[in-house]
């Protein structure tokens, strides 16, 4: 699964390769189905069906922002046992209300959190294989979405991807620490910074990328052909 998510050219790609699916008009919501956890309203004005958890579930089904915010809110205040499911949730939510870098932020977050879990507990044998699966299938449908406007502005995209990876480090997910689930071998903080360690350097090799001006003018030109600017950088 970190191989998913290692290198950062993977989410320019991902965007690059799937933005042809979309027509060439503004894609203003993230219509996608990831059951049992989401499914998107089937016509404007509707109300998603979210299922991630009592608290937070009325919130994210909202079509009203502030509500969308109280759920961010309600993240950040207690984010011990938020799993990554309900943050790609929170992505997807604000990304339909409008609160793009939000999304981007909470995405990134999401998929961080995933991967730290995955690098300390053993996902099959702790019988999570279930959020394995939904992980990935949120980061194949909404990701290309996602980063097709994270990637408008190279420069805020590396600072929404290194706050979201400070986010994670500054938060770890608590259920790495919880007995019922199988570690992987060695101890469970060590485990950890190494793999906060190992997204770090993800990164850099993402800026190192994107800091060679022929591949950034590469990737600009082929965002403009798939005509990804008119589908993701509007205001």
């Amino acid at each position: 699964m970190r191989k998913m998510f290692e290198f950062a050219a993977f989410a320019a790609a991902l965007t690059l390769q799937s933005v042809g699916a979309f027509a060439a008009e503004p894609v203003r919501q993230i219509a996608i189905h990831v059951r049992p956890y989401y499914q998107a309203a089937d016509s404007a004005g509707e109300r998603p069906q979210v299922a991630i958890g009592a608290s937070l579930s009325g919130l994210l089904a909202s079509t009203q922002r502030d509500d969308i915010l109280a759920a961010r809110d309600k993240v950040v205040a207690d984010p011990k046992l938020i799993t990554p499911m309900t943050m790609m949730v929170l992505a997807i939510r604000l990304y339909d209300v409008g609160l793009r870098d939000d999304a981007v932020l909470w995405f990134y977050v999401a998929k961080d959190r995933f991967i730290t879990l995955s690098q300390v507990i053993d996902i099959e044998r702790s019988g999570l294989a279930q959020v394995e699966d939904a992980v990935r299938a949120f980061a194949t449908l909404a990701g290309p979405i996602i980063n097709g406007y994270a990637f408008c502005d190279l420069a805020r995209q590396k600072e929404l991807r290194v706050k979201a990876l400070a986010w994670v480090e500054q938060n770890p997910y608590q259920a790495i620490f919880m007995d019922r689930f199988t570690a992987k071998s060695g101890d469970r903080a060590e485990n950890l910074a190494r793999a906060i360690r190992m997204a770090r350097q993800s990164i850099d090799k993402e800026q190192a990328y994107f800091a060679d001006p022929k591949q950034a003018a590469d990737f600009y030109a082929t965002r403009s052909r798939n005509e990804a600017d008119a589908k993701f950088c509007w205001k």
